[in-house]
């Protein structure tokens, strides 16, 4: 090859090697505009129980039992079921527990579960829930359950400790329930959430959970013997203070709510019907005031207020 050759070969490869790509691919990082966008790592998921949703459909199971939205008759059922079997193995085993928030809430009104509920809330306090992460962590409690119908069926309930409870400060937020019995056959449950005194230098006898609740001790004790769906049951002994508190006075009178209406003649929420004719006894009056359990007679059912009033 002739020198001159050789010499002008890099000036004629120079081009080719430096000419751009007509369609280059984004850079790793960039917004198709020229400016870098900023790496931001995932935050950390600091969550214990998960659910597979975040509305009243998909926010309220398990999603490690989750299959399907369960329909309102077996909805009602499910929570039937978790509540008196809860109830009646935490009394067996001499666990202190009490129903909470809207469960008892259900129990003012007629001493059931409010029918437009997705789940269930219970309290332990701080050192219950120690115990119950040392001795009956993820452990599975077999009930005898009766169904509408009358059948019998034997179901399976788990008792899932979260164990983020030994922190009583909220931290993200992201671990306000302390624990949940879980019906391993659809995943509805119960929360359970712990009481304890977080500052009792400065404030001494007040008792706070994780979701910004506070109590006085003599709101909470000592606990009043009851009973709630037909079994015995625990509740605070300022039940009223608490519930006006939490709910506003509205939530002790107001007899519509979520599609249902209260019918004073049965003492039961019924469920509106889809053309908005009410469901109620004939001689009902839709919308009634709700007179107090503890203006009611002794024919009335022996739950709720009227039969604490009686008691005392």
């Amino acid at each position: 090859m002739k020198l001159t050759t050789l010499l002008t070969l890099p000036f004629l490869l120079t081009p080719l090697l430096a000419a751009p790509n007509p369609n280059p691919a984004p850079a790793v990082g960039s917004n198709f505009r020229g400016r870098p966008k900023p790496y931001k790592p995932s935050p950390p998921d600091t969550k214990y129980f998960h659910e597979p949703g975040g509305n009243d459909e998909l926010g309220h199971y398990d999603i490690r039992y989750f299959k399907a939205v369960v329909s309102y008759e077996e909805r009602g059922d499910t929570l039937l079921g978790l509540i008196r079997s809860y109830l009646t193995v935490f009394r067996e085993k001499n666990i202190e527990t009490w129903i909470a928030h809207g469960t008892l809430l259900g129990w003012w009104w007629n001493g059931k579960i409010m029918p437009w509920d997705w789940d269930l809330d219970t309290q332990v306090s701080a050192s219950t829930l120690v115990w119950m992460g040392q001795n009956l962590n993820m452990t599975l409690h077999n009930f005898t359950v009766q169904t509408a119908s009358g059948e019998e069926q034997q179901r399976e309930y788990l008792l899932d400790v979260n164990p983020n409870h030994v922190d009583r400060m909220r931290g993200d937020g992201m671990n306000v329930i302390d624990a949940r019995w879980i019906d391993v056959r659809n995943g509805l449950y119960i929360d359970i959430t712990g009481l304890s005194e977080t500052n009792p230098s400065q404030q001494p006898g007040v008792w706070s959970c994780k979701n910004y609740h506070h109590y006085k001790t003599r709101d909470i004790y000592p606990l009043r013997e009851t009973e709630f769906e037909g079994v015995p049951a625990t509740v605070p002994f300022g039940f009223d203070r608490i519930l006006v508190q939490e709910y506003s006075p509205r939530a002790l009178t107001k007899t519509m709510h979520e599609g249902h209406t209260w019918n004073p003649e049965q003492k039961e929420w019924i469920k509106n019907a889809p053309q908005g004719n009410l469901k109620l006894h004939p001689n009902s009056k839709a919308g009634r005031s709700h007179m107090p359990r503890s203006l009611l007679g002794d024919e009335a059912p022996r739950s709720g207020l009227g039969n604490l009033l009686r008691t005392l």
